[in-house]
């Protein structure tokens, strides 16, 4: 692999209910997806880590890093890297994009099925809408002194790339970089995205 030939190491994994991990999306919330990553940053025990995250995981990344910014641990991080960040996704951009019938059926019934361009519809629970509430980073600026490099496509039907331009507003880093990819769609993974 490349980290490899570049003598770096690298640690992934998938959130429960997501990619090759066990867990039902019906009972997971973004606390639930951050102590995971919480847990698995602490295997990397002394060494400095570069975190990516891609769409929600750029999320629980910044959600990482404000954690270690108020534990006086930052310099454990040598930056982020995201890709289309989903910041506040469960009320930018679920909540507020919802019509009247969505919203009806998670007050309702706890959940709503939304359509997916990537597989079966995904379920967005009232449990993570209402939890997500505690994780929001859009109230106010964030102060992580450490590099931030985000990749946004300007074809990206789930994250609008305005989206990663309000981030950029909000982190207190001088050393935020944000590129645009005017082709660009939300997963990124065409060879020239993976090159990039």
């Amino acid at each position: 692999s490349l980290t490899r030939a570049r003598g770096s190491t690298m640690l992934r994994f998938d959130y429960s209910g997501h990619g090759l991990s066990e867990g039902n999306l019906l009972d997971a919330t973004i606390g639930d997806w951050l102590a995971e990553a919480r847990a698995v940053f602490e295997l990397l025990k002394d060494r400095r880590a570069v975190v990516i995250g891609s769409s929600m995981g750029g999320w629980i990344a910044l959600l990482l890093a404000r954690h270690l910014a108020q534990q006086v641990e930052l310099s454990r991080l040598a930056g982020l890297v995201l890709l289309a960040p989903a910041w506040d996704m469960t009320e930018r951009l679920m909540w507020h994009q919802m019509d009247a019938d969505a919203k009806g059926a998670i007050a309702r019934d706890g959940v709503c099925y939304e359509p997916s361009l990537y597989g079966d519809p995904y379920p967005i629970t009232r449990r993570l809408i209402e939890e997500g509430r505690s994780h929001l980073i859009g109230e106010g600026l964030l102060p992580l002194d450490l590099k931030v490099r985000i990749l946004q496509g300007m074809c990206d039907p789930d994250v609008p790339w305005g989206h990663a331009l309000d981030l950029a507003d909000l982190l207190c880093s001088g050393d935020v970089e944000v590129t645009l990819i005017k082709d660009g769609d939300h997963r990124q993974s065409r060879p020239q995205d993976l090159r990039r």
